[in-house]
C-alpha cells in the first residue's frame, strides 16, 4: 500500500482491527456514535451496529484470504493468469483454463484480500501488459519532463488536491499532495485531449492507498481511462459520461421499472446522483473499503460493473424511494444508504444476483443508441454558449 506509515502488512493490521473495533457491552447498550480509522486511513463515523458489520466483513475477508492462500499452495502463486480460454475453442479449449476462470470471477466477485490487491489488480486489469510496452523509465523520464510546466490542466490539479479526501491522514499530506499531483499531471500529459478531470483526483488518490508504488498507481490510471472505462468519459465536453447517464436511465427503466416511474412522475432527474457515481467510480459515495470491492469487480468485468452497482443501490431503497415525494428526499435516501454502505457482500449479492444479467456487448448496444442523440445535445449547447459570447462581444464593442 503506498503511502501507508511504515507500509504494515495489511493481513496484520486486518486483525488487529477486528480486536480494536470490537465495542464494549456499554457502548453497545447506549449505542454511541463511534469514530476510528479505517485500513486505509479514513475516519469512519458511525454507530455501534456499523461497527459491528465491519468487524463481520473483516472476519470474512480473513476467511476469504485463507481461500487464496489454499489456491496458491495448489495452483501456484501466478494461478489466476492462466485464465485465458483461445478464441478457438473447439481447436484449443483447456478445461484448467476455464476452470480457473470460472473460479477466478466467482473469488473476484467475494472480494480479493487487501494484501493481494495490488498484484492481482495490476495483472488482470492490463496495467502491467501496457507498462511493458514502453521502456522502464518511461514514468520517471514524464515526471522529469512535466516538472514545473504549467498548463489548464496543472492549475485545476493544484485548485483540487487540498480538497481530495481532506483529512486523510497521508493524502492531505505534503507528501500526499505531491504523490497525487505527479500522478494526474504525468497523465495530463501522457493524454492530452482527456488532460484533467474533476473526479480523477479521486480514483488517483484510492489507487495510490492501494498500489505498493506511485508508478503502478499511475498505471493503474491509464488502464482505467484507456481500456476498462467507456470513451470520453473525462474529456472536456464529458460526453462519454453524458451517454452512460442516458443508457443508465433506460436501464433503470427496465430492471426498476416502479422506481423509475416514479422519479420520472417527481421530475427527478437520476444523474443528479449517478454522474458523480461514475465519474469518481464510487469513490466519493460508498466506504473505502466498500469501494474496493466493487473495483475488485470492475478490473476484471469492466465497465458494466458501474451499471450494476448503481441500479443495486437504486433497488435497495426501492420501498423508501417509493414513499419519497421531494427531490431532496431522494438525494438524501441515496447519499445516506451508500455513505453507511459497509457491508460490500450486501451490495454486490443484489448488484449480480438480484439486477440480473446484463453483457459487454448489450450495453455497447446502448451507448452506440445513445451517441447521437448525445452529440445533437452537446453541439446545441456549444452554438448557445458561442452565441451568448458573440452577443456579450458586441455589447462591449458599442459600450467602448
Amino acid at each position: 500500500m503506498y503511502g501507508t506509515q511504515n507500509r504494515r502488512n495489511l493481513s496484520c493490521e486486518y486483525q488487529a482491527q477486528v480486536i480494536n473495533y470490537r465495542p464494549s457491552i456499554h457502548t453497545r447498550r447506549a449505542n454511541l456514535t463511534v469514530k476510528f480509522q479505517d485500513i486505509y486511513g479514513f475516519t469512519v463515523e458511525g454507530n455501534v451496529d456499523d461497527v459491528n458489520v465491519l468487524n463481520e466483513v473483516r472476519e470474512k475477508v480473513r476467511e476469504q484470504g485463507k481461500v487464496w492462500w489454499a489456491l496458491e499452495a495448489s495452483k501456484g502463486v501466478n494461478w489466476y493468469l492462466q485464465t485465458h480460454v483461445s478464441s478457438t475453442l473447439k481447436a484449443s479449449l483447456k478445461l484448467s483454463n476455464l476452470a480457473n476462470a470460472i473460479t477466478l470471477k466467482r473469488l473476484i466477485r467475494k472480494g480479493i484480500p487487501p494484501v493481494l490487491r495490488p498484484k492481482i489488480w495490476f495483472a488482470l486489469s492490463g496495467a502491467a501488459k501496457k507498462k511493458s510496452t514502453v521502456p522502464e523509465s518511461y514514468y520517471s523520464d514524464l515526471i522529469k519532463a512535466t516538472d514545473g510546466q504549467a498548463t489548464a490542466a496543472t492549475k485545476q490539479i493544484d485548485h483540487d488536491l487540498p480538497r481530495t479526501f481532506p483529512g486523510h491522514s497521508w493524502l492531505d499530506t505534503p507528501e500526499g499532495h505531491a504523490a497525487l499531483r505527479r500522478v494526474l499531471v504525468g497523465y495530463s500529459f501522457r493524454d492530452s485531449d482527456v488532460g484533467y478531470c474533476q473526479g480523477l483526483n479521486y480514483v488517483a488518490a484510492l489507487l495510490l492507498l492501494v498500489m505498493k508504488t506511485e508508478e503502478d498507481a499511475f498505471w493503474m490510471l491509464a488502464v482505467l481511462l484507456e481500456n476498462v472505462l467507456v470513451n470520453d468519459c473525462y474529456t472536456n465536453n464529458l460526453s462519454g459520461c453524458h451517454v452512460e447517464q442516458r443508457v443508465f436511465k433506460d436501464l433503470l427503466m427496465k430492471k426498476c421499472p416502479r422506481i423509475a416511474a416514479h422519479l420520472e412522475a417527481m421530475e427527478f432527474d437520476v444523474s443528479l446522483v449517478a454522474t458523480e457515481w461514475f465519474l469518481c467510480l464510487f469513490s466519493k459515495s460508498l466506504p473505502s473499503e466498500t469501494t474496493m470491492r466493487v473495483w475488485d469487480v470492475l478490473f476484471y468485468e469492466g465497465a458494466k460493473v458501474l451499471f450494476h452497482v448503481a441500479l443495486a443501490i437504486f433497488k435497495m431503497k426501492e420501498d423508501e424511494l417509493l414513499l419519497a415525494h421531494h427531490v431532496g428526499d431522494v438525494i438524501h435516501i441515496l447519499q445516506k444508504t451508500t455513505h453507511h454502505m459497509f457491508d460490500p457482500d450486501d451490495l454486490l449479492t443484489v448488484a449480480f444476483d438480484k439486477i440480473g444479467s446484463m453483457t459487454t456487448n448489450t450495453i455497447s448496444k446502448q451507448r452506440k443508441k445513445q451517441e447521437p442523440a448525445v452529440m445533437k445535445e452537446l453541439d446545441q449547447r456549444l452554438r448557445r454558449l458561442n452565441s451568448l459570447n458573440d452577443d456579450e462581444s458586441f455589447t462591449r464593442s458599442i459600450g467602448q
